[in-house]
């Protein structure tokens, strides 16, 4: 599986953006805080926030590690497209989506509005 059904499914967020960081990945954000990244290399990775009870579940998975710089954050780094079904990384992206817009500020979500 390449990435481009979930960069698809991203960019239907609601107040979703998207940009390129560092030279090289496709960055999705809500309200200027980052909730999925995208490996533009090989387009098979993808990184994203999750519940601290989901990423101790999904990093005991083989093909899935705690995200490199942010994985203390709950952040995992899906190293294989085909390790999960597509439903269920459009569900675990939608929900990092959700955990960082509810972290933006009330004046933020305001604007935002979410």
């Amino acid at each position: 599986m390449n990435a481009e059904p979930l960069i698809s499914f991203c960019r239907n967020l609601p107040k979703a953006t998207e940009d390129i960081k560092w030279g090289k990945d496709l960055v999705f954000s809500v309200g200027n805080k980052m909730f999925a990244v995208f490996d533009q290399g090989d387009n098979t990775k993808v990184c994203f926030k999750t519940t601290p009870a989901m990423f101790s579940t999904l990093t005991g998975k083989s093909g899935i590690i705690s995200a490199p710089y942010v994985g203390r954050y709950n952040w995992v780094l899906v190293e294989d497209l085909e390790v999960l079904p597509g439903e269920m990384l459009e569900d675990l992206i939608s929900e990092s989506h959700r955990l960082v817009a509810s972290k933006l500020p009330a004046k933020a979500r305001q604007t935002l509005g979410l």
